[in-house]
Formats: C-alpha cells, structure tokens, sequence
C-alpha cells in the first residue's frame, strides 16, 4: 500500500520558495534515524557530514547509500539550505566554528540537537548571519535501532525564522514540536535522563536481583517485559497515582523489610530500592508511611 503524502515540503517552509535541501553533520544512532525519516518524509539530504577519519567516513557512506545521498568530511564546501548538527554535546561548538567557515551562502539555517545545550552553541554561525536553534527529540536512539519519529515530542529555541522552519519540519516528519526556554533545558535534560537512560540502569540493577533469584540476566530480560509493557501502559492511562501497585501502596511493611534483607547481598540495587521506595512514600499514595519511613530510615543506618 502506498503510503499516504502531505503536501510538499516546498509548501510548509516559510520563506523558501523551493525545495530545501538538507545536510545531516555525523553518522551517529539520531542522524541515522533522521536522515532516514527525512528522506521518507521526501526531503533531500544533500550530504551526511563527518570527520576524515576512516570509520567515522565508512560510516557515513553507509548511511548515504541508503537514502541516496553522499558522504563529506569537515573541510568541504556545504551548499544545503538547512544544516543539522547532530554530533555529542561536547563536539557541537567546533562542529559550528567549521562549518561556519564551509557555507558558500549565508541564508542557511543552522540546528543542533543538544537535549541540554541551548542554540547559543551555535553563535560561530549566528555571527556570520546564520538563523540558528536547538531542536532536541524526546526519544532515545541506540546502536542497531532506528525508531519513528512519528508522534515524538520536539523542544525547541533559537531564532524565529531557524524555529519557525524547524517546526515545519518536524511536523512534515509527524513529530510534536513545541517551544522551551534555554532557562529550562538543563531540568528538561534531566528529566529526560530519568525517563530513559536511567530507567535501563534500574532495568539493569532488577537483573542483579534477579540472579538471587536464580534467574539468569537473560531470562530476566525476557520474563520482565510482561509486567514492563502493563506498568507503562497502567502510567500512560491512570498516572503514576493510579497505576501504582505492589507492597508500598498496600502498606505491607513486612514483605518490605524482606526486601532489604535480601538486598543486602546487593548493596547498589539494595540502595537504588530504598531511594524508589522513599520517592513512592513521597510522590504515591502508600498505606503505613510512617512505619515504612522509619524502616527505611533504618535500613540506611545499618548499610
């Protein structure tokens, strides 16, 4: 069946007359899962930048040759109308001083994609004209996965016209754009990290606990995703207050203190269950909070 088209990308860029062509800089786990939903989204990527060295090159090449494209190293003339920088944090503020140098027209719109940095990383290309801004997905993106885009949250600040285009782009893509302060960025960070990367530190800790269980990791990965899938869905429908089960909410203090004295065979995932249990008395509804508090308090004194 034939996937259903808005209308053309020319028709929702303000103040572009035809089609824009885009450059993605890096071949990373996001730029690759871009450049792919640009593409099916029938924007041009004209280039997949990235250094000279050997693999980061290889792997441009491959990301290129799947949605027609071409692979350039730093130092080549850039003619795209839309560059998105898409490389670590820390790598963004040479990435634009380079590229600011490599623009052969100074309409060009500059993105970056720091969850955390605000569009001020990009003020080499500010300086030289350029309408910038910071377009960061709330998704997470790993090795050998290449997720949707669709429905994604997109926070967004900079320029007017680098958010405006920014918008209409990342609505062509079926994302959710919306606007946030560069005040803000390092608590929408943090909420971020809580949300994803450290939710698979405390998936990875449950394996701990489950090997005392006399399960394996691998076991424990493919046992767990029942009750994963119920409790995400439960938090999606109910909330956090209604979708909240287990020993906590009952006030069963003593299946509790059972849990701590097994845990002590693992003192990290014994700590990471005392700080989720004190997050639950204070954010959940718990039966027996004083009593749980005070366990909890004693559990702490006797690590």
């Amino acid at each position: 069946m034939e996937r259903a088209r808005g209308p053309a990308p020319s028709a929702i860029l303000p103040g572009m007359a035809d089609t824009p062509s885009i450059a993605i800089v890096g071949a990373g786990n996001f730029a690759a899962a871009l450049a792919i939903s640009l593409r099916e989204a029938d924007f041009r990527v004209d280039a997949i930048i990235t250094r000279a060295r050997t693999a980061s090159l290889s792997r441009a090449r491959g990301l290129a040759s799947k949605i027609g494209s071409r692979a350039l190293a730093h130092g080549e003339q850039l003619q795209a109308r839309i560059v998105w920088i898409c490389v670590p944090d820390s790598a963004i503020a040479q990435a634009a001083a380079s590229i600011a140098n490599q623009l052969e027209r100074r309409d060009t719109v500059a993105l970056h994609s720091s969850g955390v940095l605000s569009s001020d990383a990009l003020q080499p290309l500010r300086e030289k004209g350029v309408s910038v801004a910071a377009v960061h997905p709330f998704m997470t993106f790993v090795r050998g996965s290449k997720p949707s885009l669709a429905g994604v949250p997109f926070a967004m600040e900079g320029d007017s016209r680098a958010v405006r285009l920014a918008r209409s782009i990342v609505r062509r893509l079926g994302g959710k754009p919306y606007a946030i302060g560069k005040k803000d960025k390092n608590a929408y960070h943090a909420w971020g990290t809580l949300a994803s990367p450290l939710l698979t530190a405390l998936l990875a800790a449950t394996e701990q606990v489950a090997g005392l269980a006399g399960v394996s990791r691998k076991e424990a990965r493919q046992r767990m995703l029942p009750i994963l899938l119920q409790t995400v869905r439960n938090y999606g429908e109910f909330g956090g207050a209604g979708g909240f089960s287990g020993p906590i909410v009952r006030g069963d203090v003593a299946t509790v203190q059972r849990h701590l004295e097994v845990l002590r065979k693992l003192p990290v995932p014994r700590q990471v269950y005392a700080t989720l249990a004190r997050a639950a008395l204070e954010y959940l509804p718990a039966k027996n909070k004083k009593a749980l508090k005070s366990l909890l308090d004693s559990a702490d004194r006797s690590r």
